[in-house]
């Protein structure tokens, strides 16, 4: 079977002004034009094979959480129509419909803000070697896995391609955008995750940890970029949660693991990804596209 896959973007009439690990950003009208590309990152390093499909569902997931959150936080998502794009992006529309958004330019904060509900990765690490995370002290005791007291927010530099973000106190993100927004970054990332982490969760999934990250539209500060994807979250099955180990996952963490057991030191150039551990991750992230959203992601298939 033959997939579209989109692994970078080539669009003339527009100017691109950002090429990430996974999105390619277009400026057009004053606005901006993001498409989620099939391209996946592991350890900050790009694969040299894409997952088909994978950035169908990172936009439309992005989408569904931006509308479902509305209420919380003003975002910067416009539409997601191409035929209601200006003309210059319609000519691309074969190549980026279903994969791009039209957004508003936004001051985005040079901070991943994110959102830790279980002991898990970084975090797990951090509490062994200091019984806190991120210098947020913890009760004793805790295993692998297990659900925090409540949610914690432990931000990090945003870091440029190629390097890795490295986690900072909740002091020095006010030293950088002010008390008045730093508290209210960090009140809406934990108000954020529960929200969709009791919706994952009414629907057998737990959202372990996410990021998200935020920007000023006219002084007004708001969402931007992804929203509780598989790339930027960790998703585990209920039916498979047990604390005292690492769960199954349906996101990205599938591909880490893989990568783990190879000799490779996670710099660039990465391995070439076997065929069964493209599908497989395909198939993570469209599953948990349909569990999510209660809809089967539709297909462009050759």
């Amino acid at each position: 079977m033959t997939y579209h896959v989109l692994k970078e973007t080539n669009l003339p009439s527009l100017n691109l002004v950002g090429r990430g690990k996974v999105r390619d950003i277009y400026e057009v009208d004053n606005k901006l034009l993001i498409v989620s590309t099939d391209r996946i990152s592991a350890f900050d390093v790009i694969m040299p094979n894409p997952i088909p499909s994978k950035g169908l569902v990172l936009n439309n997931l992005s989408i569904f959480w931006m509308k479902k959150t509305s209420h919380i936080v003003r975002n910067h998502f416009i539409t997601a129509d191409v035929e209601q794009y200006p003309e210059p992006a319609r000519r691309s529309r074969d190549q980026i419909r279903g994969r791009s958004m039209l957004v508003e330019k936004a001051k985005v904060f040079p901070i991943e803000c994110v959102a830790r509900g279980y002991l898990i990765g970084s975090g797990w690490k951090d509490y062994q070697r200091t019984g806190g995370v991120c210098g947020i002290p913890l009760p004793e005791g805790l295993k692998l896995a297990d659900k925090l007291p409540e949610p914690i927010f432990t931000p990090s530099t945003k870091a440029e391609l190629g390097d890795h973000d490295e986690n900072i106190s909740f002091s020095k993100v006010k030293d950088m955008v002010g008390e008045s927004m730093g508290n209210w970054l960090r009140d809406k990332t934990i108000e954020l995750y529960l929200f969709g982490a009791q919706w994952a969760l009414d629907r057998g999934i737990i959202i372990a940890d996410t990021k998200f990250e935020f920007g000023l539209i006219d002084d007004s500060p708001c969402l931007v970029d992804e929203v509780l994807t598989p790339d930027s979250s960790r998703f585990w099955p209920v039916s498979d949660y047990t604390p005292g180990a690492s769960p199954p996952s349906l996101d990205k963490q599938f591909l880490r693991d893989y990568l783990e057991t190879l000799e490779w030191d996670k710099k660039p150039p990465a391995p070439w990804l076997p065929d069964h551990i493209v599908e497989k991750t395909r198939e993570k992230y469209l599953d948990l596209y349909r569990i999510l959203t209660g809809e089967s992601l539709g297909e462009a298939i050759e």
